[in-house]
């Protein structure tokens, strides 16, 4: 990867959530007049919304969005984004999503908004993809971030056995308070807890995704192009090489 320019200053001089407000609008650069946009999910993306639906209002901005949720898509509404479905549109110029880890080949695990299969569907429909992070995502090897994983409620214990007899790990479902979270799509999700071991993120999807009800998992392989990153040195571009 390589480090291109910084866009805000160090850390020293805002603290870490102005950082990613800065790292949020800093990604609205890639956005051009007339883009089709995916538009991610998340606490950092959400400042790229904000500052789209301004430079929609107030420059005349003329793009069409695509939620990655439904939590994206109220607030894309409520800024005055114009919103289509992707089946409506001959693919995206572009997505702009964050992440919940991304390593040195700009591998990534996302999940943590259990967004997953949404932001899966839309990112490999982009041409482009922009990862809004702070360095905290920022890792040498997947894994320490709970993988996160689609599965049918169906027979879902049977599925976590599966898993976790594959993955060599334990595998939790995950909650929302005292019941069971269930996805935008009406699934589950379940998280893998691997420790920092993927090492090979594209043969883990594959493994994982050879599991009947296994509806997608959370490993974004060779999508993301470009990294905003919010650092202590203040809010950098990162670009693959």
């Amino acid at each position: 990867m390589t480090k291109l320019n910084r866009v805000a200053p160090p850390a020293s001089n805002m603290d870490v959530e102005a950082l990613k407000e800065e790292a949020g609008r800093a990604a609205c650069s890639y956005v051009e007049h007339g883009m089709n946009v995916g538009l991610g999910t998340g606490s950092t993306v959400k400042y790229t919304i904000l500052e789209l639906g301004r430079r929609v209002s107030e420059e005349g901005l003329e793009i069409i969005g695509v939620p990655t949720s439904v939590a994206t898509e109220l607030l894309a509404k409520e800024v005055g984004i114009p919103l289509a479905s992707l089946d409506d549109l001959d693919g995206l110029d572009i997505v702009i999503d964050g992440t919940d880890e991304f390593d040195p080949q700009f591998q990534l695990i996302k999940g943590g908004g259990a967004a997953l299969l949404r932001e899966k569907i839309v990112a490999q429909s982009s041409a482009r993809m922009v990862v809004v992070a702070d360095q905290r995502k920022q890792v040498d090897t997947l894994g320490a971030f709970p993988l996160p994983i689609e599965i049918t409620p169906f027979s879902h214990l049977t599925t976590v056995r599966a898993l976790e007899q594959a993955l060599d790990c334990k595998v939790t479902l995950r909650t929302k308070g005292e019941d069971t979270l269930v996805t935008d799509n009406g699934n589950f999700i379940v998280d893998a807890h691997t420790g920092p071991t993927i090492n090979d993120p594209a043969k883990r999807e594959t493994e994982v995704l050879n599991i009947a009800g296994v509806v997608q998992v959370g490993l974004f392989i060779n999508m993301c192009d470009v990294v905003v990153l919010a650092s202590d040195e203040g809010v950098v571009i990162l670009e693959k090489a």
